[in-house]
């Protein structure tokens, strides 16, 4: 049995001091933003409920699928290098970006070289090159595959992208790792379904993404970014594939119309007949930061989503 669990939309505050430089650019949206809807709403200690909670559930490995920072100053990039540091080892934790972690132009790069003790893939790790996406991390009978889709975009703008060779390469390590009969996650911001988020947040290349994992398989795809609890299904090739969102892991209690703080727990284990893989989903349910079960399911591989309950 392999334990998987998933954040997402850390978005850690406090937001740093800005300077009259670091506002005059997309920044400025971003803080108004932070400062009318956010400061409140992810301040009140929310994630540090939910951490402490998904730590006692022990799991094998965490995915973060983007969004730690708010808009990707070098003070809250290093912030949240020091906050990777608490939730686990680089081995054990493995990290996309998000848009807000490439939020203006050179930024991305930036958080690359910041966080890339926990984006590194297995193979860029012992050659000790930089951070390529996708990155391929095995742990156990689980494949790992790190897709980003992190870009800066204009003001009022938050889509991301997935382009024709990293789709080329993810399709590569996805009929490698399906040859080696592995269970492959998928790990991407950006949720990649058609309608799943709006327009000025959408994923350009859903068609590009979806095509190669229909061609080539995957087992589960994880994603972040609308701070939902969601679950979708696309196309394999010849089964569907769940498509899982979690909500933000900073989200207070009532704070906002977005579910309170967050995160999935997946049960991994390789049965005669394949997979068998149990979500469960823990996270805040009162103002008093009570943190409890609120639902299960059985994802089953090779078929529709089975029963909930």
């Amino acid at each position: 049995m392999f334990r998987l669990a998933h954040i997402s939309d850390i978005h850690l505050s406090p937001l740093p001091s800005l300077t009259l430089r670091e506002l005059i650019s997309k920044r400025i949206t971003g803080y108004i933003n932070w400062r009318s809807n956010r400061r409140e709403a992810m301040a009140g200690g929310a994630l540090d409920m939910v951490i402490a909670d998904l730590k006692a559930n022990a799991p094998d490995h965490i995915a973060v699928t983007g969004d730690l920072v708010n808009l990707a100053l070098d003070e809250e990039l290093e912030t949240a290098r020091a906050w990777l540091k608490t939730l686990g080892d680089p081995d054990d934790v493995s990290v996309v970006p998000g848009n807000h972690d490439a939020y203006v132009p050179g930024a991305l790069k930036k958080t690359r070289l910041f966080w890339e003790a926990w984006m590194r893939g297995d193979r860029q790790s012992a050659e000790k090159s930089p951070v390529e996406f996708p990155y391929l991390r095995v742990r156990g009978d689980v494949a790992l595959i790190g897709v980003s889709s992190a870009r800066a975009t204009a003001p009022f703008m938050a889509t991301g992208d997935i382009r024709s060779k990293q789709a080329q390469k993810l399709g590569e390590i996805l009929a490698e790792t399906g040859r080696r009969g592995l269970f492959r996650v998928v790990m991407i911001h950006h949720p990649p379904v058609r309608g799943a988020a709006p327009s000025h947040k959408r994923l350009l290349g859903i068609g590009l993404f979806q095509r190669t994992v229909r061609e080539h398989g995957a087992e589960l795809v994880l994603h972040g970014h609308t701070h939902l609890s969601t679950i979708y299904q696309i196309g394999g090739p010849d089964w569907s594939i769940p498509v899982v969102c979690v909500p933000s892991a900073s989200q207070g209690f009532a704070s906002s119309h977005k579910p309170a703080g967050a995160f999935n727990l997946f049960s991994i284990a390789r049965t005669n007949a394949g997979w068998t893989c149990r979500m469960t989903e823990r996270g805040i349910v009162d103002a008093q930061m009570t943190i409890r079960t609120i639902r299960e399911h059985e994802l089953t591989v090779g078929a529709q989503l089975a029963r909930t309950y």
